[in-house]
């Protein structure tokens, strides 16, 4: 049984953990800045030990970076880095989808369905951002392949900061592109077309990914 001490901790860790992640999925806390300890401390109102835990699960989720005897970063990718782990995702997500397209609800389509126009009629970044990023996980939460989810996700955090730079160069109403291949995906999910939405999947991810790879400017 937890201690109250024990229990204290791991609530303040969680909340440490949960605002850390806000600021680095939403540039707060930009790639390659340093995180100290006594600092983030004093911001989150803590002890060193709830602040330790909180960098060790950002740590297994690929948003920060922690070197022994040295101190703990947000990660940062070059541009080579995050086109490599686009191509992967290119391969992993369709797979997700696949696996996951005959085991979605009605409830989970419908609630797609509304993120299509959620995501349309997003007002600024953040909001498409945050939008995007739940209609592609969630569209995934049939695949019962933990490991594979797993995988995803850290993906997603370890470049949503150069998508994030990436939007903010694009105007809102220009992601036309985005919003049919949003439509199509769901149509063909509706269908229990798993071939045809990991196709149109796959494309959509190398899209992004080939914008990335003209744009060095955000890596810099």
């Amino acid at each position: 049984m937890l201690t109250e001490n024990q229990t204290s901790s791991a609530v303040a860790s969680n909340r440490i953990t949960d605002a850390m992640r806000d600021a680095i999925l939403k540039g707060e806390l930009k790639p390659g800045s340093r995180l100290r300890q006594e600092a983030l401390a004093s911001t989150y109102n803590a002890s060193r030990i709830p602040i330790r835990e909180a960098l060790r699960q950002l740590e297994s989720e690929g948003l920060i970076t922690l070197v022994p005897n040295s101190g703990a970063w947000v990660s940062k990718l070059d541009q080579s880095e995050c086109v490599e782990i686009y191509k992967i995702r290119e391969q992993l997500e369709p797979l997700a989808l696949r696996e996951s397209c005959q085991n979605l609800s009605d409830a989970t389509l419908t609630r797609l369905e509304e993120l299509v126009t959620e995501i349309r009629d997003a007002q600024d970044i953040d909001e498409f951002l945050h939008l995007d990023r739940e209609f592609h996980l969630l569209s995934y939460q049939g695949a019962r392949m933990l490991t594979l989810l797993q995988m995803i996700r850290q993906f997603w955090n370890s470049t949503q900061q150069y998508r994030r730079a990436y939007a903010l160069s694009v105007e809102l109403n220009d992601r036309s592109a985005v919003h049919h291949e949003h439509w199509l995906l769901v149509d063909a999910l509706k269908r229990k077309d798993a071939t045809h939405a990991g196709l149109i999947l796959g494309g959509h991810i190398r899209r992004t990914r080939m914008e990335l790879l003209h744009r060095p400017d955000l890596f810099q």
